[in-house]
């Protein structure tokens, strides 16, 4: 699976980003998806989950806010990023996985995308 991941950009906080991850390769709706970030010198952390049924979880610091949501025909897979705060800036990365195994953990992804910088303003 190939993912490449695309929207970020600058924004003052209070405003809304969407971001994409669009998936190549293997059937996209066989794998959870999930959204991670990172902020240099920090380890990347987890944002939100969607799970191949459809099922999604969310880290609490962007829940209410934040909104994970896929569109199997485009084989993409969205962050919808509503109320931002300087503290979401961050590079974003999407990843995917067919395992089991703790929904936030880096370790239970096995395909990552590249990153996409948010960047928000006070």
């Amino acid at each position: 699976v190939q993912l490449q991941a695309s929207g970020g950009g600058l924004v003052r906080a209070g405003g809304s980003l969407r971001l994409s991850c669009a998936a190549s390769g293997r059937t996209f709706s066989s794998y959870s998806m999930g959204w991670f970030r990172q902020v240099p010198g920090k380890e990347r952390e987890f944002v939100a989950r969607m799970g191949s049924g459809g099922v999604v979880y969310y880290a609490d610091s962007v829940k209410g806010r934040f909104t994970i949501s896929g569109d199997n025909a485009k084989n993409t897979v969205y962050l919808q990023m509503n109320r931002l705060k300087p503290e979401d800036t961050a590079a974003y990365y999407c990843a995917a996985s067919r395992r089991a195994g703790v929904i936030s953990a880096k370790s239970t992804y096995d395909y990552w995308g590249q990153g996409t910088l948010v960047t928000v303003s006070s």
